[in-house]
């Protein structure tokens, strides 16, 4: 009955995990969780504020498709100023989300039998993403041992006549590894050699720890080829909003705003009101938030370390930690399992960010200590079983 797109498509692991969480906290059971994938702090005030003052002055009704203009002018300043890239307006599509600027960016690239280069492990919907557009996901092995980092050499094994696209994310989800300055320099001249474009995924831009990102569209030549794609879920606590963007040449643009049209239409207008008051308001809550995280990170971090035959490096960004359990099981889908039913911790297998994640799990620190040092408590008891 149903298509073969479809079909193919395995179910998000993340969303399938929390799910299963959630039916078992609706029956009464006490879970800690530590998978989900979204802050857990209010919304900044002045951004609800923005929000419902475009409801009571009746900003309901459609709006242009990539986006009203005050939005993409204030994305264009916010890009020229944090990222080092001068994009024009015109540049710009707002989305509903930054999942659905990445699936209308791959549409807009990606034909048939392309190749479209994935770091191992990553973010569970990007092959689902290049599979829908008929492409295939080509996967770039990175290791515990080096941090988890995209290395050049790994890159140029994996390139063929059928590359067309490499899909990055600095920080990353899972492993919240960065690329440096250095390394994105030397992906960079990767791509302009080959004729790659970049899909640069930076929704955890603001969420590092010491370590500055860096855009890969601020090098030189390379917004030719680059479209940058961010959004306003996790750094502003925003992700039942719903808003996100893409910059990249206005072709591509145009591109992606053909299948915008004629699938969603437009984000949301008064979503898009708080958008520009996210960006343009104050960001004091965003480095409270920051703040915050760091002392979560460097507490989980302790505690998984103290946990015999455990490793984990220390992430440089995101709200995740991606601790290797492979001593007391190789499987992390059933370790995950094991881990929900008996300790009644729910995380997030490893293999489900792809083959280099098996052995591993991915543990959100997006919660409170206590619910953090809870939740690590309840793991050791249940591995000395």
């Amino acid at each position: 009955m149903l298509s073969e797109r479809v079909s193919n498509i395995a179910p998000s692991a993340t969303l399938e995990i929390t799910a299963k969480a959630k039916m078992m906290r609706a029956k009464g059971i006490d879970v800690v969780g530590l998978g989900g994938g979204e802050p857990d702090f209010d919304t900044p005030k002045h951004i609800k504020k923005a929000l419902i003052k475009a409801l009571e002055e009746k900003f309901i009704y459609y709006t242009p498709s990539p986006g009203i203009p005050e939005l993409r002018e204030a994305i264009a300043e916010k890009l020229k100023k944090e990222n080092g890239i001068d994009y024009s307006p015109d540049e710009i599509i707002v989305t509903p989300g930054a999942k659905q600027a990445l699936f209308e960016a791959i549409l807009a690239l990606v034909n048939p039998k392309d190749e479209v280069l994935l770091p191992d492990p990553c973010w569970v919907s990007y092959e689902p993403m290049v599979q829908i557009a008929g492409g295939k996901a080509v996967f770039i092995p990175t290791y515990e041992e080096d941090e988890f980092a995209l290395t050049p050499e790994e890159i140029e094994k994996k390139i063929t006549k059928k590359t067309k696209a490499l899909i990055i994310n600095s920080p990353c989800n899972p492993t919240g590894a960065m690329l440096t300055k250095k390394d994105l320099k030397a992906i960079a001249d990767i791509c302009l050699e080959h004729g790659i474009y970049v899909i640069s995924d930076e929704i955890y831009e603001k969420i590092t720890y010491g370590e500055k990102h860096v855009s890969i569209a601020s090098f030189p030549e390379m917004k030719n080829i680059t479209i940058t794609v961010n959004g306003f879920s996790k750094a502003y606590s925003m992700t039942g909003f719903r808003l996100g963007y893409a910059a990249a040449p206005k072709e591509i643009i145009d591109g992606m705003k053909k299948i915008h049209e004629h699938s969603v239409s437009c984000a949301t207008s008064f979503v898009q009101k708080a958008g520009v008051a996210a960006l343009k308001g104050s960001q004091e809550e965003v480095e409270f938030m920051v703040g915050e995280f760091k002392k979560r990170r460097d507490e989980l971090i302790k505690m998984l370390r103290e946990i015999p035959d455990v490793t984990c490096f220390e992430p440089k960004g995101t709200f995740y930690a991606f601790p290797n359990f492979s001593a007391y099981e190789k499987d992390s889908f059933k370790l995950a399992n094991y881990l929900l039913e008996e300790a009644k911790v729910a995380v997030i297998p490893g293999k489900a960010f792809g083959a280099c994640g098996e052995g591993f799990l991915r543990i959100s620190y997006a919660t409170s200590i206590e619910k953090i040092a809870e939740g690590m408590e309840r793991i050791k008891k249940a591995l000395k079983r």
